[in-house]
């Protein structure tokens, strides 16, 4: 194969300027959208397809993109189209599950008819893709985008894997929440990619990227097909889908999301859940809960609060390992029924 960063500069870069928007184009096309974008084959190149698995030379090639990254508005990001081969994101969307809007998820005012599913539940080729997505090259490519070094993935997909919103589901404006509990790490990087074939502004379920301020909506981006959004997370980097989903045929808007991390966090730090915010003339309403615990940590002695976050933390490790000990149970009797079957 010939390597990522000879068949970037050997490639004709051509840009458009509309609107002050920036897409990144990494296919053959000139523009998506008429938006600003710069023209070229697949950047991350996978190797093999059929694995996933992102070429090595991906590590170097973030830098390219560095400045545009970092001077983007209303935070640091930047829309990338065309980020891995079609066909590796084709086997996710096959094997995406079907979503039973009665089960598990989330069913609140702030986000409403979301659902997560983990990688675990994909077969061996779809883990290994997302498996990649926390390998060396691509974290290397995301350190040079963002000048972030030092960052780690998340093994446990927490919060993260396969997304789905439903019809009528939405995902208010928000603040993620800045600490991995259970690794004791702080969050600092999203990268969110999109399964939805010929979507259309009109369906809803566009990410919108909003000021510090919550004054303005700096970017509504079109959740489309091979499109990948990354950005720095941090407690007023404001994002997220509230218009509801309203697809013709009742699809779902489906995405990659995955979030990776630095060991910078200390105590000295405030630790906060997902903050959600209400826009301008909107219906949208603060979760009353959440207000109400950060009012608890900002009059609760910090010596109270630490142990808190210590039994906390020790239930979400607790919890965690009864849920692996459940899944190596089933799997180990689904092996012992086929052991049998083969032995009759």
């Amino acid at each position: 194969m010939q390597d990522a960063s000879e068949s970037c500069t050997a490639r004709r870069v051509s840009a458009t300027v509309r609107r002050n928007r920036a897409i990144i184009d990494f296919r053959e096309t000139v523009s998506i959208d008429s938006l600003r974008s710069i023209s070229m084959r697949t950047l991350l190149r996978t190797a093999p397809v059929q694995y996933g698995f992102f070429d090595p030379g991906a590590a170097t090639l973030g830098v390219q993109f560095s400045e545009r990254y970092k001077s983007a508005q209303p935070f640091p990001h930047i829309i990338i189209d065309g980020l891995v081969d079609d066909e590796v994101l084709a086997l996710c969307l096959d094997e995406f599950p079907e979503i039973d809007r009665s089960g598990p998820g989330y069913h609140r005012n702030q986000e409403n008819l979301k659902f997560e599913i983990k990688p675990e539940a994909l077969s061996p080729r779809g883990r290994s893709f997302f498996y990649s997505l926390n390998s060396q090259p691509f974290l290397g490519f995301l350190e040079g985008l963002s000048g972030i070094q030092g960052l780690i993935p998340d093994p446990y997909f927490i919060g993260g894997g396969f997304h789905a919103v439903v019809q009528g589901g939405h995902l208010n404006i928000h603040a993620d929440f800045n600490h991995h509990q259970l690794l004791n790490l702080e969050r600092r990087i999203n990268v969110l990619i999109y399964l939805n074939r010929d979507w259309k502004e009109d369906y809803g379920g566009c990410l919108e990227l909003w000021d510090s301020g919550m004054h303005r909506c700096y970017e509504r981006i079109v959740p489309l097909f091979n499109r990948c959004v990354i950005f720095n997370t941090s407690s007023d980097s404001f994002h997220g889908n509230p218009e509801p989903v309203n697809h013709p045929l009742g699809i779902p808007r489906r995405s990659i999301a995955l979030y990776y991390y630095t060991a910078t966090w200390d105590r000295s730090r405030r630790e906060h859940t997902t903050s959600f915010q209400v826009r301008p003339n909107s219906t949208d309403a603060f979760d009353l809960r959440v207000k109400a615990m950060e009012l608890l940590s900002e009059i609760t002695p910090p010596i109270f609060l630490r142990a808190l976050r210590k039994l906390r933390r020790q239930h979400t490790a607790q919890r965690t390992k009864l849920k692996r000990d459940e899944r190596a149970t089933t799997d180990f009797g689904r092996g012992s029924r086929s052991a049998r079957r083969l032995g009759r």
